[in-house]
Parts: structure tokens; sequence; C-alpha cells
């Protein structure tokens, strides 16, 4: 899910910014800084937004560099539990696929890709449903649901997801499966009079 946050933090403005001004130094550092990282709380920062408050800068000892307490907008991905998302496939291996969603990718496992005995066609890079024949492939858009998130330091995360459930999977299945209804959906008859 989209936020936008509210974020308290001190800056570092080292002097090769200083010609910038002291607003634009302090938003180039926080560009620097924060955009895309991914925080444990926060999630995956895509965007400094807006700078709110900035604090009396203070040179430190050693440092020639200003340090400014500050308060600025963000714009994050969280993703979150249980939450649908929609994506396009982006790769395809034997033990599942990931699926690009955004600013961020998420894996479905093999055994979490649909109700069915699946195979794995490594030469046409596919896997395909036993008895539903159903094909999911590189450049497919997906729509799945979020069941597994790990939020770790340097940029790491793992977004695990599943397309096992109604309404789930490729969106070529669910087209397929309305195409089925209407061509073998029974005849109405008319309707009598009755005396």
């Amino acid at each position: 899910m989209y936020k936008m946050l509210m974020v308290e933090d001190k800056i570092r403005v080292p002097p090769a910014k200083f010609s910038l001004g002291s607003e634009n130094a302090i938003k180039a550092s926080l560009d620097e800084r924060w955009e895309g990282t991914v925080d444990k709380n926060l999630g995956v920062v895509l965007s400094v937004v807006s700078i709110e408050n900035t604090g009396e800068g203070k040179i430190l000892p050693g440092d020639g560099a200003i340090h400014y307490p500050v308060t600025f907008s963000v714009i994050v991905y969280q993703p979150e539990m249980y939450e649908i998302v929609k994506g396009q496939v982006i790769d395809i291996t034997e033990f599942g696929v990931f699926v690009r969603m955004g600013p961020v990718d998420g894996m479905v496992h093999v055994s979490q890709l649909m109700d069915d005995f699946v195979s794995y066609d490594a030469k046409n890079s596919i896997f395909l449903g036993r008895d539903s024949k159903r094909i999911l492939k590189e450049g497919d858009v997906v729509r799945a649901r979020i069941v597994s998130v790990s939020m770790g330091p340097d940029r790491q995360y793992k977004i695990g997801l599943t397309t096992r459930q109604p309404g789930l999977g490729a969106l070529s299945w669910a087209d397929k499966k309305i195409e089925k209804k209407e061509v073998h959906a029974p005849a109405k008859k008319p309707a009598g009079k009755k005396k």
C-alpha cells in the first residue's frame, strides 16, 4: 500500500553542497540518504516529497559538514499481509515466478501457483496446470495475495505471494473462465402464455 509519512531524522550536509543554499542542500542530502532505501518500519522509501521543518544546524568537531535535525514527508510502499496486488511476471524459474508490483518484486512459489498439479517446462519457460491446462509465462499479468513480508536493512526485502485462492492468478485465466460459462450456458426457454 502506498502511503505518505512524516519522518524525523538528523541529516549530514557535506561542504560540497553548501553552494546550493541550505534548503536545497538539505533536500539533496535527504534524497541521497532516503530514496530507494528499505526500512523495517517505513517500507520502501520511494521519494522525499517535502521538508516540513528544519532545526538549527550544528558543526561537529572533526567534521566540516553541518548536521540538521529535519522533519520531512516521504512517499513509501508498505506491503501489507493479505493485501491483494496486481503485477507482471518478470521471471520464471523451476521453483516459482517473480512478479513486479510497482516498486517491488514478490515471489510466488510453485506450490502456491494454482490448485492443480503444476509442471515446469524449462524449454519454453512456462508453468502448466495438468487438469486445468492453465499456462503461466513471462509477461502475464497476475492478481496475487501477499502472504509473507520480510523487510531488512541495506535495501533487502522478501515478499511472498500466492495465486492459489479463488479470484487470483493470471488475468487471462479469469477471461477463459468467463468464456467457458458463456459458451456452455443453457439456452433459456421462451416464456409461454398460460391459459
